[in-house]
């Protein structure tokens, strides 16, 4: 086996595939402390009792430097994931300068490692003539910017964490709201057993539209997050929902809508929030897609900044560069 997976890396290397040494599982059981009480999802069809029931989706164990960071259920057939999990404990370095990687276990044993990819979407999908004409780029369901340390900021730049996510959406109301919610977390999201521990389980998934990157990778309609955390005796949760649109339409597109439903306009960029909505009806839009999803269970208390006990932290993120695509660079090589 030892000398089978040297094989596999010195293939990669020598063909110049970045790649990450994740592990596919049969069970997220090997990875359960990224989901609340060790429970992921429920997916009816999909994921039921931490095992896939359908061989399109894979499980992953997201892992770097030898040590699990965050899980992901990957679709095969769309090439995107249906979404990521990881445990938000406060934020450390800044954005590291890491390659997009692909992962090895998601091909058909023995198949040469050649693009296009059979399973998965790879940097030439993101870099196609056709992809920068619908102007998308790689979206992180992850964001680095919510991880803690340069080891787990790096093992979030693989592209089993990632969609076709459209740039001005990328960059505009989902970072302000990835922002918002790393800030809602810092300050009300505390560890069970130790108040001086930041700590919220979060899940950011996607859903499958009808256009594809390159005729090959889905591009999402929509993407969704939600987040749950022990706050004043009780678990607390809050939930984002947002189509997949250039926000530089005219008017007509969703950004008018979200703006017409509380979306508030953010007066250092002109974009428009995102509103937040309750887990409870995250799941009613969601059961639309996926009837019967179960994201958190026994998590319905809805996040009330009034009435929440909130701790005083002053982190100095210096300039946010969570939400800056590489793009350009890793296009040329």
């Amino acid at each position: 086996m030892r000398l089978y997976i040297s094989g596999i890396v010195s293939v990669l290397l020598v063909l110049g595939f970045p790649f990450i040494m994740n592990e596919v599982v049969d069970s997220f059981r090997k990875c359960h402390q990224f989901f609340l009480n060790e429970m992921p999802p429920m997916i009816p069809g999909i994921l039921e009792n931490s095992t896939s029931t359908n061989e399109t989706y894979i499980l992953i164990c997201q892992k770097y430097m030898s040590n699990y960071t965050f899980a992901t259920l990957y679709d095969t057939a769309n090439r995107i994931p249906v979404f990521s999990a990881y445990e938000y404990t406060g934020v450390g370095e800044r954005r590291p300068g890491e390659r997009w990687k692909i992962e090895r276990q998601l091909e058909p044993s023995g198949a040469d490692m050649k693009v296009p990819f059979v399973h998965q979407a790879s940097n030439r999908d993101y870099c196609s003539s056709d992809t920068k004409n619908k102007q998308v780029d790689r979206g992180h369901l992850f964001p680095s910017s919510h991880a803690n340390n340069n080891n787990t900021k790096k093992s979030t730049f693989t592209l089993t964490n990632a969609v076709p996510q459209k740039k001005s959406f990328n960059s505009g109301s989902w970072c302000d709201m990835e922002n918002k919610v790393r800030d809602l977390m810092n300050k009300h999201c505390r560890h069970k057993e130790d108040n001086n521990r930041t700590s919220a389980y979060v899940l950011t998934g996607a859903v499958p539209g009808t256009d594809t990157m390159n005729d090959r990778v889905n591009i999402p309609s929509y993407m969704w997050t939600a987040f749950c955390c022990y706050n004043r005796n009780s678990w607390v949760s809050q939930a984002h929902w947002a189509e997949n649109v250039d926000e530089k339409n005219v008017p007509g597109s969703s950004r008018d809508e979200r703006h017409a439903k509380g979306g508030k306009k953010n007066k250092k960029n002109n974009q428009i929030g995102i509103p937040s909505i309750s887990l409870e009806q995250l799941h009613q839009i969601l059961s639309t897609f996926w009837p019967n999803i179960q994201l958190f269970a026994n998590c319905t208390n809805i996040l009330n900044e009034s009435s929440l006990l909130g701790i005083n932290t002053e982190h100095d993120y210096g300039q946010d560069e969570s939400c800056k695509e590489m793009d350009a660079k890793q296009c040329s090589e």
